[in-house]
């Protein structure tokens, strides 16, 4: 006889009841999410509504002041220092500003994290890595020139790589298409749905902008003042009467 299983879907990411103030600015106000294995959810709101305050806590920058939240299986807070930098290393951080190192080219810099963190791994695969990375984002040409040389998306892109390199779990991406032109905006969109398809990789997204919203994310989570209120697909969280949510939608897309 055939046995019918049901797939649990397995949560990377399991945030209750978090808050989070900075003197008397309560930023956070009880978010709940939960991200599953290989999903990609947008996190959208206002600017000053908590997003990066979310993810910052999520990766361990910074500590909630109450509530929990458990990455892949270990709750951040109680971490040792020791056993925080091996999470990091599973959960990769895409900085909104690329963050790289004007004085290295682009291998050096996606380089640098595999030398600092894989000490065991011989220059030839450090080489392998960096063009494997590289030629995920379309940018092996690029490997010998500087920051200074490159565009804002290709920049963006190279952020990105040297996040890959590391093989994490997780990414949590900060504002990935602020300041580029609709073209690059497309190229990044395209990057990080591709990342989930080959990769597997879950992440979270934090975004103001909403074509990037609906062409990455499974999911999107809406934030007002620090509150979770409304999650869905792209279409279910706009299909709402709430004025905040017509607003911000009115104000990318008329």
């Amino acid at each position: 006889m055939q046995t019918n299983t049901i797939t649990e879907k397995e949560i990377v990411i399991d945030i209750k009841g978090l808050y989070k103030s900075f003197g008397d600015n309560q930023v956070l106000r009880g978010v709940n999410l939960q991200v599953d294995r290989g999903e990609n959810v947008v996190v959208l709101g206002r600017s000053g509504t908590g997003k990066s305050v979310l993810i910052k806590i999520i990766c361990g920058l910074l500590t909630q002041d109450e509530g929990s939240v458990v990455v892949l299986g270990q709750e951040v807070k109680n971490l040792s220092p020791k056993k925080l930098e091996a999470l990091r290393l599973k959960v990769g951080f895409s900085f909104q500003l690329s963050a790289l190192y004007d004085s290295m080219t682009v291998r050096e810099n996606i380089a640098f994290p595999l030398m600092r963190n894989f000490k065991h791994l011989s220059k030839a695969e450090i080489n392998e890595r960096v063009d494997e990375v590289l030629n995920a984002v379309s940018l092996i040409k690029t490997k010998s020139q500087y920051p200074a040389e490159l565009s804002g998306g290709q920049k963006k892109r190279i952020g990105i790589a040297r996040t890959l390199v590391l093989q994490p779990e997780i990414v949590l991406y900060d504002e990935p298409t602020a300041g580029l032109d609709p073209i690059s905006s497309i190229e990044i969109n395209n990057l990080i749905h591709s990342i989930k398809e080959k990769m597997g990789v879950s992440a979270i997204i934090i975004t103001h902008d909403l074509v990037c919203a609906k062409t990455t994310g499974d999911r999107l989570v809406m934030m007002f003042d620090g509150v979770v209120q409304r999650e869905g697909t792209f279409d279910e969280v706009f299909a709402s009467t709430d004025e905040r949510i017509k607003s911000f939608y009115e104000y990318n897309f008329t």
